[in-house]
Parts: structure tokens; sequence; C-alpha cells
């Protein structure tokens, strides 16, 4: 029997992929139906509903679900859910579609899923800013002149208030899984496939390193702390779409391969990937990176400096406070039970001779060496030497390889935080 915490929601993997006779029927009756042309990021977001990493949403949210999810980081019914699953479509579009009605999902020419549609309701202007308020306006000091600000430097909040005038909600059978079975071949896994390999482990206390950069020595010493109180980590990476000058998936894993390969014991470390796109939610994404990883099968996620965050809009610990903020429902089932493991700014000290903390290491910041993904990213695109112990130099070689092939010069803006400057 499974020791591995149990999914969130209380119904068990809610799955909404078919397969067999199911999978084909469904094909055949969605080759007839309106198709409605879906972005990048619902891609993502349907897969997770498809292989139950979204458990328990089934579906698109109607309005009183997106509403209470950013006022309250609830469903409707109480359930724990922290950012909106929505899916826009064009005021065109809202004419010709009504409830009850079913239509085809469609990315790049590939249908990726039916949908009944249960409702379709308007997003004003004033319902994007008021998600763009209450899911990513933290407290760092871009906050402070968000509007001024984000809509041109925050991607999450661009490709909000880029959405079309619309969203329709309601279930959704999924058909596909993209490219990402045979593109990431052994590391993209459902949840059930890696809970299986998990079980197989005997692991019941599991952490999750998230990421999106390749993995430095902040990282790498994460993971190794995971390991240490836990029974194993998994390191998790998102393999769905990133900003433009974030690196992408294919390098990242063969970083991350390297470094588990040579400064790992392999029983006590998986990599796995997810399917994902960024939202740069900063908290609020802390939070749905607890929850889809409580789908599969983790109970503890790593939680650093500016955990999913971006610029300076967030504090560099307001990932970590907001899982003491989050409401608490008398039914266990409707609970968050991934926590975080919170862990402090690590970094480099030559004078204690090893990766160390602020709660760690007693010197001075000029002893110490600022590691961040996106300092590295910017090193490496202007072509500047990277410090000693900033990463070790098997990945350094590989990224080092990725930079060189590019045709076209990759700007990375260095918020606060990245370059040490708040320490």
């Amino acid at each position: 029997m499974s020791k591995l915490v149990a999914p969130h929601g209380g119904k068990g993997l809610v799955c909404c992929l078919l397969e067999g006779k199911a999978l084909e029927d469904e094909k055949k009756k969605a080759a007839g139906l309106k198709q409605i042309e879906i972005s990048s990021r619902a891609k993502g977001d349907l897969i997770m509903m498809g292989i139950g990493g979204f458990s328990p949403l089934n579906g698109f949210m109607n309005k009183a679900n997106w509403k209470s999810v950013c006022e309250k980081m609830t469903l409707t019914d109480g359930t724990f859910w922290p950012v909106p699953v929505t899916l826009d479509i064009s005021a065109d579009e809202a004419k010709t579609i009504k409830a009850g009605e079913e239509v085809a999902l469609v990315r790049k020419g590939e249908i990726m899923a039916t949908m009944k549609v249960e409702e379709v309701y308007e997003m004003t202007e004033a319902d994007k800013k008021m998600e763009c308020e209450l899911v990513f306006k933290g407290e760092g000091p871009d906050s402070e002149k968000f509007w001024e600000v984000a809509p041109e430097d925050h991607p999450g909040v661009k490709m909000v208030l880029a959405q079309k005038e619309f969203n329709i909600a309601g279930p959704v059978k999924v058909l596909s899984q993209g490219e990402f079975p045979e593109k990431f071949p052994g590391v993209y896994m459902t949840p059930a496939q890696l809970r299986a390999k998990m079980d197989e482990r005997g692991w019941q206390k599991v952490a999750a390193l998230q990421l999106r950069n390749p993995m430095h020595r902040s990282h790498e010493y994460l993971a190794k702390i995971g390991v240490e109180v836990c029974d194993g980590v998994v390191i998790h990476s998102l393999v769905g779409s990133l900003k433009p000058g974030d690196i992408p998936a294919e390098v990242r894993v063969r970083c991350i391969d390297t470094l588990v390969d040579k400064y790992f014991v392999k029983d006590f470390v998986i990599q796995a990937g997810y399917p994902l796109d960024m939202r740069y939610a900063g908290p609020r994404e802390a939070l749905l990176h607890a929850t889809f990883r409580q789908n599969y099968g983790i109970n503890n996620l790593l939680v650093g400096r500016d955990h999913a965050g971006v610029g300076d809009f967030y504090g560099m610990f307001e990932a970590q406070e907001i899982f003491r903020k989050i409401p608490v429902s008398e039914d266990a089932g409707k609970r968050l039970l991934c926590d975080p493991l919170n862990i402090d700014w690590t970094f480099y000290c030559k004078k204690c001779d090893g990766m160390a903390s602020m709660r760690t290491c007693p010197h001075g910041k000029e002893d110490r060496v600022i590691l961040s993904g996106t300092k590295l990213r910017k090193m490496l695109s202007e072509g500047a030497e990277v410090p000693d112990h900033f990463g070790r130099e098997e990945v350094l070689t590989i990224l080092r390889e990725y930079y060189s092939s590019l045709t076209e010069k990759v700007e990375v803006k260095m918020q606060r935080a990245a370059s040490g400057s708040t320490m």
C-alpha cells in the first residue's frame, strides 16, 4: 500500500485523459466540432487536467470559481486552489458558442481536447485588472508602482491583460499529452507514473525542487538538504514554455542529468518534468507548485529565495510567508497537504569553504558568491566569466555550448535579488 500523500481534493487522481476505444471515438467526434484555438498556457493546463496533475479540476473554471480563487484561494466548494485556470475566447467566438454545446480545443493543428461548454462569461478590463492585483501583485519594490511597471515588465500580468474578451467553462475530455512523452522520455511523467516510481522505493516523505533554470550550486544545495531530511527528492522541472531569454527545457534537462550522474546518490533522487507554462505569479505560483506536487505524491516543496518570482515584484521570502496565510478547511481532503520546506538565502562562502545560508554563515557579503539563475543567464549571454563555485564545470560547459549556438543576443534583466544587492 502506498505511503505517499493523497491527491489534492479528496477524490483521488481526477484524470480527464481518454484511452483506447473511448479516445478513438472522441477523436472522430472532435473532427466534426467547432474548433477553438487555445494558448500554450491552456495547452499545459489541459494536459495537467488530463493526467491528474490538476486534481480535482476536471475542466476550465466558471466565473464563480474564477472569482473565488482570485479573492479567497478556494473553489466555491471550499477546496483550496491558488491560481485561476481559465480558457479565453474572442468576442466573435463568444457569439457563436452556446452553453450546452461541445467544442474542440486545438493547439497549432492538433486537437488537444473536447469541452462541454457550461458557461460563456465576459472578462472585462476591470476583471482582468482584478485578477492581476490579487494574483500577481506582491510586496516587493515594484509592487509600489505596480501599474506603471507590470503591464510592460511582468510576463504573467502581460499574459492576463492580453487575454481575449470572454472565457468559456466546462468539463474536458483530453485527447493528447502533446509532444512531451516523446520529447522528454524518462523525464516527463504523469502523477501515476511518478507515484509508482516512488512507491517502488518505499518513499513516504518526499521533497520537490521546482526548477525553471539550469541547476546551479544553490539548487544543488537545496536538493541535498531535501535528501538529508526526507526519504528522497524529486528534481521537478517545468518543460513547458517560458519567457524570452529563459533557457529551453532540453538544455536544462541535460544539465540536471549531468549533475545527478556525477554529484548525487541516485537512490535518493528522481529527475522528472511536468508540462505547464510558467505564470510567474511568485507567492501564488509557489502555492500552485505545492498543490499539484501533492497530486504527484510529494508532501514537501523546497521554497528558497524569490520562488517563481520575476523582476522585483515580490519580497525575497514572500513565497514562504504566504503558506501561513492560506485558508484551512475543516475537510482534510480540501486542504493543501504539501508543506513548504523553507530554506534561507543560500550561497557559496569562501571563508566557510562551502555552500551555506544566512542562517549558517557568519561572514560578510564580500566573502560570498551570490548565486542565481538570472545572474548566471546574464553572465553566459554576455560571454562573461562565471565566478568560481557558481556552477559545476560540467554544467557550465553545456550552457556555454548552448549560448554559443544562438544567432541573436539574449537580453537578461537583473533584479535586485539576483544581483545580491538586497542581502
